[in-house]
C-alpha cells in the first residue's frame, strides 16, 4: 500500500514540529554538558553549612540595654526556631509561596522569567525562589542576565542538595539586605520598630516582607507611601494562602506603624558614651572589632543615664527660655507648595533633624494668636495661646524680616500638657558626668545638648576655666601649710602687681562686688570669697599650689602659677573635675574613672575585664585623710549656707557638698558636688566662649542639672558622712564678731590653738564663724603627681583633644 501523501499544511506542521523537537533537545544536551561541565565547578556550599554572619559591635548599659551599635553591617542573628511564624509566613507570602514544595527552582516561575529577560534584553527581572536568592546573594552579582540564572538555578539545586529548608530560610532569614544598613529581618525589627523579631505585630512583619524585593524603594523610613502599598500587597497575599483571616488583616491594615527615623535610636540617650566605648573596643581590637559580634559592657544604667540626659537638656532649656526666642531657624521655598499636605513640604524638611522631641515644622500660616505648620508625616499643627508665648515677639510684624515667623518659616515645636508650644534649638552648650567615688565607675555621662548636631564631648574633650569650682583645691594646699577652716582672712579690696599676675596690674573684686571684712575660711569657701582664696594662694605661694594640685589629676602647665590661679583661671575638663572631687569625697584616694567593665566575643567569652582599684587602697592615697575630711566638712558648709543652697532646700538633705563655680564675666558656670556614693559635675557655656548673661552663675545655671540628676541618684539612698580620721583635734575658736565655736584642727598645730572638748558632730551640723591663731606652718613632704593610671584595656579617656582655647579673661 502506498505511503499517503501529505498534502502542504501538515507537512508544514510536521516540519515545525520536528525542528522545535530538535532545538528542545539540542536545548536538554547542552544543558546536559553544561551541567555537567560546569556544575562540578560551582563553589562550595560550605560557606552556607558553615555560615557566619559578620556580627557588628554593639554597646550596652550596664543592665542590658542597648545603646550603640556599630558596624558596616547591622545584624542581629535569629535562630529559625527564634523566629515568630507570621514573620516566616510573610516571606513566603510575599517571596516563594512554594518554597517547602519546589526543589530550590519554581519551574513556571524560572521559565517567565527567562523568557521576560529575552524580551526584554536582559532589563527585567523575573521572580527567584528564596534558594536561589541565598545562592545569589552569597556566591554571584545581581547582573540580570541569563549565564546569572543559569548559574543561580544550579547553586540553587546544590544547595538544596546539602540543607534542609528550614536552614535554607534561616539563612535567608538573617542575610538578606532590608535598607538602612540592616542586613536580617531581626536587625530590621530593631531599626525600623525598635523592638527585637519575637514582639513585632503581623503588619509590622509584612512591612518587613515587603523589602527585599526593593530596599530602597519601599524603605519607611524614605519611602513611607510607597511601602505601605507594599505592605497592603504581602497582607493580601497572606489572606489569600490562609496564613491570615480577614479580621487579622483588616486589623493588621489599619494599624498606624511607628517607624523609627534614626537607626541610632536605641531607647536610651547615650551616645556619647556609646562613641566612648567604641573608640575603647577598637583600640584593644583593631583588626575586627566591627565583625567579630563584640558586645561591650559600661558601667552606666539606663535609669542614671536617661536620668542625667533629661536633667541635661531642662538645664539648657530653662536657660536658653531666660534669653528669649532668636526667631526663624530658617526659610523654606514655598513657592511650589499648592496644599497643606503637598509632597514637596516632606522633601523640604529632609533636611532638618528632629533634636528629640524638639521637631522641626514648615509654617504654613503665622498670626499672633495662630500658627499652623507642617509637622514631617502630615500632620498640621495649630499652635495658640501659651503654646505662643516664648515665639510671641517675633510673630509681631515689627519683627526683623530675617526672623520673622512668617509663612515657610522652620520652627521648633515641642509636645507639652496643653498641646504644642514653639520653643527653639539652643546655642549654649553643657556636660555632665557622675561617677561612684570608691571605683571610679561612670553612673551617667552626657557630652553635650545633641550628639547628632555636635559629636564634640564637651566631658572629655573641653578645656573651661573652672572659675570658683577650683578654690577647694587651693584651701586644701592652704590645710597642709597651717591654715585650718577656723583661719581668719580678710575679704577686703586688694592690688596686685603686674609681677604677680604674669600679665598686668589685677585689682580683682567678688562676683558680687561685696566686701564683709575678717572672716574664716570656712566662711569664705561657702561664700565664694574672692579676695580670701588670693590671699591665700599669695600666703602658700602659687608655684607650690602649682605642684600641689597635680596630686588632683590637673596638669599644672595647664595652671600657671600665678595668683589668677586662686580664682580659677587656667584650664581643666569635666572628666578631671569628677576625678579631682572624687578625692574629697572618697577620704584622699586618687581613683581613675572608668566607663567599660567587659567586653565579651560572640561565643559569650570575656576577651576584656577592668580590674579597678579601689579607694582605701593607700598606694592611691593623694591628700592627708585629715584634709579630705576637713575639705568634705567645709563643702558641706557650701551646701547648707553657701553658693549651693538651692541643692539642700530641693533634694533636702545634709550629706550634700560640693562648690559652684562662675568664670568672669560669666562665660562658664560649673557645679561639682558628691554625697559619699556618688560624685556629679555640671558645666554649661558656649563653645566659642562669649558671655552667657548677667546672673549666670554656677548656682543658677549649672547646679539646676546636678539636682535634676541626684533626685533620681539619691532617691532611696540614706544619709551619710565621712568618718573622722585620726589625727584630728578639737579647738576652741572664735570669730571675728565674738561668737565661740568648735573646729577640728591637724593635732601638730597644738599648741598653737586652744584645745576643746568638744567632737566632730556638733561642729559638722553647727557650724558658726570661727577665728583662729595666726597659721604655723606644718612639715610635709614635698607635693608630688601620682602617676596617672590606665586601667587594663580602656583608653585614658582624658587624653583626647581639647577643645579652642579659652579665651584670655581677667579673674
Amino acid at each position: 500500500m502506498p505511503f499517503p501523501t501529505l498534502n502542504t499544511p501538515v507537512r508544514w506542521a510536521l516540519y515545525f514540529l520536528l525542528v522545535i523537537g530538535g532545538v528542545v533537545l539540542a536545548a536538554l544536551a547542552l544543558a546536559g554538558i553544561v551541567l555537567i561541565l560546569a556544575y562540578p565547578q560551582l563553589p562550595s556550599v560550605e560557606v552556607l553549612t558553615d555560615y557566619q554572619p559578620k556580627i557588628p559591635l554593639r554597646i550596652y548599659s550596664s543592665d542590658g540595654h542597648l545603646i550603640g551599635e556599630f558596624g558596616e553591617e547591622r545584624r542581629n542573628f535569629a535562630n529559625f526556631k527564634d523566629v515568630p511564624p507570621l514573620m516566616t509566613q510573610a516571606i513566603l507570602a510575599a517571596e516563594d509561596e512554594r518554597f517547602y514544595q519546589h526543589p530550590g527552582i519554581d519551574t513556571l516561575g524560572v521559565l517567565r522569567a527567562a523568557y521576560s529577560n529575552f524580551v526584554g534584553g536582559g532589563k527585567r527581572q523575573g521572580a527567584s525562589t528564596i534558594t536561589m536568592q541565598v545562592a545569589r546573594n552569597f556566591f554571584l552579582s545581581s547582573e540580570k542576565t541569563l549565564t546569572r540564572k543559569l548559574y543561580e538555578m544550579l547553586l540553587a539545586f546544590k544547595i538544596e542538595n546539602n540543607l534542609t529548608k528550614d536552614q535554607i530560610l534561616e539563612i535567608y532569614i538573617n542575610q538578606i539586605y532590608l535598607g538602612q544598613r540592616a542586613y536580617g529581618f531581626s536587625a530590621a525589627a530593631q531599626i525600623y520598630f525598635g523592638k527585637p523579631l519575637k514582639d513585632i505585630t503581623i503588619a509590622e512583619a509584612a512591612m518587613l516582607a515587603g523589602l527585599p524585593k526593593a530596599p530602597s524603594a519601599y524603605n519607611p523610613v524614605a519611602n513611607p507611601k510607597r511601602a505601605q502599598l507594599r505592605q497592603r500587597y504581602v497582607l493580601r497575599r497572606m489572606h489569600e494562602l490562609s496564613f491570615i483571616d480577614e479580621a487579622q488583616m483588616k486589623q493588621a491594615q489599619a494599624q498606624v506603624l511607628h517607624i523609627k527615623r534614626d537607626v541610632n535610636d536605641f531607647g536610651v540617650r547615650a551616645d556619647y558614651i556609646a562613641e566612648m566605648a567604641r573608640q575603647i573596643a577598637v583600640e584593644r581590637f583593631p583588626e575586627d572589632a566591627y565583625s567579630r559580634g563584640l558586645r561591650v559592657i559600661t558601667t552606666v544604667s539606663r535609669a542614671d543615664q536617661q536620668a542625667a540626659y533629661q536633667s541635661l537638656r531642662r538645664g539648657v532649656m530653662d536657660y536658653d527660655r531666660r534669653h528669649g526666642y532668636r526667631g526663624a531657624e530658617a526659610y523654606a521655598d514655598m513657592k511650589d507648595v499648592t496644599s497643606d499636605q503637598d509632597e514637596n513640604l516632606e522633601e523640604l524638611l529632609t533636611e532638618f533633624d528632629d533634636s528629640d522631641d524638639l521637631l522641626p515644622a514648615i509654617v504654613l500660616e503665622a498670626t499672633p494668636k495662630l500658627v499652623r505648620a507642617y509637622l514631617r508625616g502630615g500632620e498640621v499643627l495649630k499652635i495658640a495661646e501659651d503654646g505662643l508665648k516664648f515665639a510671641a515677639r517675633m510673630l509681631d510684624d515689627k519683627a526683623a524680616p530675617n526672623k520673622r515667623v512668617r509663612r515657610g518659616a522652620v520652627i521648633r515645636v515641642q509636645k507639652y500638657e496643653k498641646g504644642w508650644q514653639i520653643l527653639q534649638l539652643p546655642e549654649v552648650e553643657a556636660a555632665f558626668v557622675a561617677a561612684s567615688p570608691v571605683d571610679g565607675a561612670i553612673r551617667a555621662l552626657v557630652g553635650g545638648f545633641d550628639f547628632h548636631r555636635n559629636k564634640f564631648n564637651h566631658v572629655t574633650q573641653a578645656w573651661r576655666q573652672p572659675g570658683s569650682s577650683f578654690k577647694p583645691f587651693i584651701y586644701s594646699a592652704s590645710l597642709e601649710k597651717g591654715y585650718t577652716p577656723a583661719s581668719v582672712i580678710a575679704d577686703e579690696p586688694i592690688s596686685i602687681s603686674a609681677e604677680e599676675t604674669g600679665s598686668q596690674a589685677w585689682e580683682p573684686k567678688n562676683y558680687d562686688g561685696k566686701y564683709e571684712g575678717p572672716m574664716s575660711m570656712r566662711t569664705a569657701l561657702a561664700k565664694s570669697k574672692n579676695m580670701v582664696s588670693i590671699r591665700l594662694l599669695r600666703s602658700i605661694g602659687p608655684h607650690y599650689a602649682q605642684d600641689y594640685v597635680a596630686r588632683f589629676g590637673f596638669e599644672p602647665e595647664k595652671h600657671p602659677p600665678y595668683l589668677t590661679m586662686a580664682l580659677g583661671a587656667g584650664a581643666v575638663t569635666p572628666w578631671q573635675q569628677l576625678s579631682a572631687y572624687s578625692i574629697f569625697a572618697n577620704g584622699g584616694y586618687r581613683i581613675t574613672p572608668y566607663i567599660v567593665s567587659r567586653i565579651f566575643d560572640n561565643s559569650g567569652a570575656v576577651v576584656a575585664e577592668i580590674q579597678p582599684a579601689l579607694a582605701g587602697d593607700e598606694t592611691l592615697r593623694a591628700i592627708d585623710a585629715r584634709n579630705a575630711w576637713l575639705m568634705d566638712s567645709m563643702m558641706h558648709d557650701v551646701v547648707r549656707r553657701g553658693t549651693a543652697t538651692r541643692a539642700a532646700a530641693a533634694l533636702k538633705r545634709g550629706d550634700l557638698a560640693g562648690k559652684t563655680g562662675t568664670t568672669n564675666d560669666y562665660i562658664d558656670a560649673w557645679f561639682c558636688g558628691y554625697q559619699p556614693t556618688i560624685v556629679g559635675v555640671a558645666w554649661i557655656g558656649f563653645d566659642q566662649p562669649k558671655r552667657m548673661g548677667n546672673g549666670e552663675t554656677g548656682g543658677a545655671a549649672a547646679l539646676p542639672i546636678w539636682i535634676g540628676f541626684m533626685e533620681h541618684a539619691l532617691k532611696n539612698v540614706p544619709e551619710s558622712w565621712m568618718e573622722t580620721p585620726e589625727g584630728l583635734v578639737p579647738v576652741v575658736a572664735n570669730d571675728p564678731g565674738g561668737k565661740t565655736s568648735k573646729e577640728l584642727v591637724y593635732k601638730e598645730l597644738l599648741p598653737s590653738v586652744p584645745p576643746a572638748d568638744e567632737d566632730r558632730e556638733a561642729t559638722a551640723q553647727e557650724p558658726a564663724p570661727v577665728q583662729d591663731a595666726k597659721p604655723k606652718p606644718v612639715e610635709k613632704q614635698a607635693v608630688e603627681k601620682p602617676p596617672a593610671e590606665k586601667p587594663s584595656g580602656e583608653k585614658a579617656l582624658a587624653d583626647k583633644p581639647a577643645a579652642p582655647k579659652p579665651a584670655d579673661k581677667k579673674p
